[in-house]
C-alpha cells in the first residue's frame, strides 16, 4: 500500500498531476501560472535547439500582481513567479536551485512546490 506523501499527497501522483492542480487552482485572482518546457531536441537536420527559458527554469512561471505601497504611488505591478514542483520524494537539482535563488534575490516569488498547498503558501508570501 502507498503511504501519503508530504501534504497529505499519495506517493502514486505524479509530477505533472501535482503541476496541473497546482495550475489549475492557483492561476486565480491576482495569480496566473504556466507551464514552462524545457529541454534540448534535435531538427530535421541534426541540430540542437533548446526550448524554455533556460536550463533550471522553473516548471510553473508567471506573476502575481502587488499593490505597492502609498509612498510608491500606489501603482499595482506584477511580481515574476516560479514554482518547482515536485513530488513527495524528487529532488531539486543544483541548476533548479540556483534559479530559484535568482529569482528571489531579484525580488521574485520563487520556491519549491509538492502540493497545492505548498503553492499556495509561497504564492501568499509577500
Amino acid at each position: 500500500m502507498l503511504t501519503a506523501g508530504h501534504a497529505g499527497v499519495p506517493l502514486s501522483v505524479t509530477e505533472q498531476q501535482i503541476q496541473q492542480q497546482i495550475r489549475l487552482q492557483c492561476s486565480r485572482g491576482p495569480v496566473r501560472l504556466w507551464r514552462n518546457n524545457t529541454g534540448t531536441l534535435r531538427d530535421q537536420h541534426g541540430r540542437p535547439v533548446s526550448f524554455g527559458l533556460a536550463k533550471g527554469s522553473s516548471d510553473l512561471i508567471g506573476y502575481r500582481t502587488v499593490t505597492v505601497t502609498p509612498e510608491m504611488v500606489g501603482t499595482t505591478v506584477a511580481v515574476f513567479c516560479s514554482i518547482e514542483v515536485k513530488t513527495a520524494t524528487g529532488r531539486v537539482s543544483a541548476e533548479q536551485r540556483q534559479w530559484l535563488e535568482v529569482v528571489r534575490a531579484a525580488g521574485g516569488c520563487a520556491g519549491v512546490a509538492r502540493s497545492v498547498e505548498d503553492a499556495e503558501a509561497l504564492l501568499a508570501t509577500p
